[in-house]
């Protein structure tokens, strides 16, 4: 029978952490790693299973998910964030796809992103494509100060069933999700040397890409207050970026 372990890493997600966990208990195995919680995230994550480690927190945010999926025995191993979780369908979905004959190395998998109380269909929110699944070996990640990303050997192939992810658990869960990836946003424009004044225009292209153009306002009152959000979380990492510039 092939295996798949979920890989999972946490800092402070003691909201988020058993709706996650819930979702992965089909699996095979579930490594969780905890990076310096202060909360009670330790604790959700010992009611269930799992495979548990404790590492220093990282603000490159590769290199503990990395450690995650070096743990995992299985055949397979899913990343999932400790904001998101896996429905049934999916689950069953990637049990199939990993048993078929000639399966690829990896797959991608559609996400639905919550906010505000629904699901956004559109302003470039759905699909939402992550490279998620992968035969165990076969896929690590690149050195990326934010938006890590997994490079795979071998072929990519894509599957229908999504899953989900709640950023907006709680209000000041969000403000801590902005002010870091704000810092490491900006991070990364700084490594690319990028132009200081498109940088300042960015968030305003992002909003009418986003709002008009993919349609975000057909999302109703969440398209909105969405699409503002955007507007801000990356209008902060512009100031960053640019005050950065000018010290």
């Amino acid at each position: 029978m092939t295996t798949i372990s979920i890989a999972m890493i946490a800092h402070n997600e003691e909201l988020n952490v058993p709706r996650a966990l819930r979702s992965c208990l089909w699996a095979d195995e579930i490594v969780f790693v905890d990076c310096g919680s202060t909360d009670g995230t330790a604790a959700a994550a010992r009611a269930f299973p799992v495979k548990y480690f404790s590492r220093p927190n990282s603000t490159a945010v590769y290199v503990n998910k990395q450690f995650a999926l070096e743990q995992a025995s299985s055949d397979w191993v899913f990343i999932l964030d400790a904001d998101e979780e896996v429905p049934a369908d999916l689950a069953a979905e990637l049990r199939a796809a990993v048993a078929a004959p000639g399966a690829p190395a990896a797959f991608k998998i559609p996400r639905r992103n919550h906010y505000y109380g629904r699901w956004l269909r559109f302003g470039g929110k759905y699909p939402d494509s992550q490279l998620r699944l992968f035969r165990r070996g076969s896929a690590r990640y690149l050195p990326l100060p934010v938006h890590e990303r997994l490079e795979v050997d071998g072929r990519v192939a894509r599957l229908s069933r999504p899953f989900d992810h709640y950023p907006c658990v709680s209000p000041e869960y969000f403000a801590r999700k902005r002010e870091f990836y704000g810092k490491m946003l900006a991070e990364s424009y700084a490594l690319k040397r990028k132009n200081r004044v498109l940088i300042l225009l960015r968030p305003f292209t992002l909003f009418v890409t986003n709002f008009i153009m993919k349609f975000g306002f057909l999302d109703g009152a969440a398209g909105v207050r969405t699409a503002a959000m955007d507007f801000r979380n990356v209008m902060t990492a512009a100031l960053v970026y640019f005050r950065r510039g000018r010290g």
